[in-house]
Formats: C-alpha cells, sequence, structure tokens
C-alpha cells in the first residue's frame, strides 16, 4: 500500500523555519523526508531533540504546526514518552533504579547518598544543570542490585559511598 505524500496546507498559516545554525534545518530535513505527515510526529520529535537536547514549547508548537498535528497532541506525545525530555539536561546525569530487587537491596539509601553529595555542595538536582537525579521503575539487571547510571555507565552491587563516590567525581 503506498503512503501518500502530504506537502503543508498552503492555506493555513505556516511558521517559517527559524534560523538557529543547522538544528531547525536538520528538524525541517526530517520532515520534509517524511512527506510533512501528522504520523511522523513521534520521528520528527527524536529529531528534534537531538538537534536541541530537549523539546521547549517553540520546538513542539513549530512541529506541531508544520505537521499540520494539534500542539496539544504534540505536547501529549512528548510527555507520554519518557525518552523525550522538555528542560535542557544537566552536564552529568544519575539514574537510580527503584525497581523491586533494587528496592529490597537499598536503592532508597543509594538516592540518600546523591542528595547528600548535592546538599553537602548546597545544589539542588539541577537547578545549574550540574547534575540531574533520576528514579526510575526498573532497568533491568536486577541480578546486579541495586544498580544506577552515572553519565550513561551502569553500576551494580553498589553501597551508598561507592555511588557517592562515583558522583561526587563528576
Amino acid at each position: 500500500m503506498a503512503v501518500a505524500t502530504v506537502q503543508p496546507d498552503p492555506g493555513r498559516p505556516q511558521a517559517g523555519v527559524p534560523s538557529d545554525g543547522g538544528r531547525w534545518d536538520q528538524v525541517e530535513a526530517k520532515m520534509r523526508e517524511l512527506g510533512y505527515r501528522p504520523d511522523a510526529l513521534i520521528e520528527v520529535l527524536h529529531t528534534a531533540q537531538e538537534a536541541f537536547g530537549y523539546l521547549d514549547p517553540e520546538v513542539l508548537s513549530y512541529v506541531g504546526d508544520r505537521l499540520g498535528v494539534p500542539q496539544s497532541k504534540a505536547y501529549g506525545v512528548a510527555t507520554f514518552y519518557s525518552y523525550f525530555t522538555l528542560e535542557p539536561v544537566a552536564r552529568h546525569s544519575c539514574v537510580v533504579c527503584t525497581g523491586t530487587a533494587c528496592y529490597l537491596d537499598g536503592a532508597g539509601a543509594l538516592l540518600g547518598a546523591v542528595t547528600g553529595v548535592l546538599a553537602a555542595r548546597g545544589k539542588e538536582a539541577a537547578p545549574d544543570r550540574w547534575l540531574s537525579l533520576e528514579e526510575v521503575r526498573c532497568l533491568g539487571p536486577c541480578s546486579m542490585a541495586p544498580v544506577a547510571v552515572v553519565d550513561g555507565e551502569v553500576h551494580g552491587k553498589l553501597s551508598p559511598p561507592e555511588l557517592a563516590s562515583l558522583v561526587e567525581a563528576l
């Protein structure tokens, strides 16, 4: 079955491509490649997040307008999928698993250790974009519980002092 390519409706006002280096060009190229179809929303949002680091209201509005998708739907998709973020990301990240195995093996103490490092530095999770602390339901490697991911690297069988040392070293 062939899928028709849809161009933006010339009768509807369209936002011009904002100028911001090549980042908007990447997003526009992806929409053009996918035929400006509303069902391309998720793929275009992926491209936009890769280009900008996060999805701000301007990005969601522009993509929704160009694909003929209501802004509420673009926002709904962006907030439904955990991959998308609406806030700028911090320079460093710490993700602590609180799934059943990790929880039983001390995930709460790991969260406390990271919070303690942040408090000692006079910081909260990310006001200065130094560190984002995230709690997730399950990362998968239950045999390594408790588990944390620090800057993309998985660390298992962690003690609170070990995690605090990893975070302090960032």
